[in-house]
């Protein structure tokens, strides 16, 4: 559970970040060029952790998520573990795109790594409005969040109505002079039809995918463990749904797809580059250990070396169709 894994991990630092071979792990989101493919997911690492891993040794680092006005997000309990995972109903608080902007990317610009800048709206014209007011802060990629419900259509997450997601990332994308990567929802009809949109759209990368919807039962109180009643379900118990998603994206698309869910290891990064992610983001294991990125970082260059690939990227939809896999078996 993840309470024993914060018991067992502590507050120490990370180990320093390896200079030897770093080249090595280098990736590409479009014009966005990384030192490595390793970042967190929006939501889940802020400033304040800075002091417990080295930061610039990340591949970028991601906001969470701005929004125009302040939001308060949702009643508290925000947070229950589960088997195989952890429950969230944060409901993204926000100190808006004014207080992002004065505090120098909501502290994020003074940590010396690229900022990807996570936005979200409840309208077209909110984020809009956000990419408007980001301007030239200094961040390096924006990652709009279309798991957001749209006010407009009906409550229902953006990304569940193409033509409104296409409007609202195509609008992003004109107001911004940094590449724009798209954070799909996992309970989509088609994965690969959003990603495809948002390709159309002009997005330079697709992140796939936020938390699984999910809901956890106090039976002794009778009510939800969550004060919203349902919240995101994140952590290893979703990696084998996370590939599966990536790998359809990664088929469907030629921009790249920014892999997420369950990733705590660096073997878990190689199995989502080899199911077609260039990069990854890591959410819940951050919780319980904040200086595993820097760790799976370290751990990289020596698994490329047995993997018997000279640079990280190499692995990057590599998987072996299974109607090749005989051959392999025979070997």
């Amino acid at each position: 559970m993840l309470s024993m894994q914060i018991t067992e991990a502590g507050s120490g630092r990370a180990p320093t970040k390896p200079a030897s071979r770093r080249g090595v792990l280098a990736v590409e989101l479009g014009d966005l060029e990384l030192a490595n493919p390793v970042m967190p997911a929006s939501g889940c690492f802020g400033p304040d952790l800075a002091a417990l891993t080295p930061v610039d040794t990340l591949g970028a680092v991601v906001t969470k998520t701005v929004f125009a006005e302040t939001r308060p997000g949702n009643r508290t309990h925000r947070l229950t573990e589960v088997p195989g995972g952890m429950l969230n109903s944060v409901g993204i608080p926000s100190g808006g795109i004014a207080e992002f902007r004065r505090t120098g990317l909501g502290g994020y610009a003074g940590l010396g790594t690229p900022v990807v800048v996570s936005i979200g709206g409840l309208s077209a014209r909110e984020y809009w409005r956000v990419a408007d007011e980001l301007g030239e802060c200094g961040h390096s990629a924006i990652e709009v969040n279309v798991s957001c419900p749209n006010l407009e259509h009906g409550g229902a997450t953006l990304d569940t109505d193409l033509r409104a997601m296409c409007e609202v990332v195509s609008g992003v994308v004109v107001r911004s002079a940094a590449p724009v990567l798209v954070k799909l929802s996992p309970q989509l009809h088609s994965i690969a039809a959003a990603a495809r949109a948002a390709e159309d759209a002009g997005a330079a990368a697709v992140t796939v995918c936020n938390s699984f919807p999910g809901m956890a039962v106090n039976v002794e109180r009778r009510e939800s463990a969550l004060g919203n009643d349902t919240g995101g379900l994140s952590g290893p118990a979703v990696k084998p749904l996370a590939l599966r998603l990536v790998r359809s994206a990664a088929q469907a698309v030629d921009i790249p797809v920014v892999g997420c869910g369950g990733i705590g290891s660096a073997t878990d990064v190689a199995e989502f580059l080899v199911a077609g992610a260039s990069a990854v983001q890591v959410g819940t294991a951050t919780f319980a250990q904040p200086g595993v990125m820097a760790r799976i970082v370290e751990e990289l260059p020596a698994l490329t070396e047995r993997l018997g690939v000279d640079r990280i990227a190499d692995l990057v939809g590599t998987l072996t169709p299974s109607d090749r896999r005989i051959g392999n078996e025979q070997r």
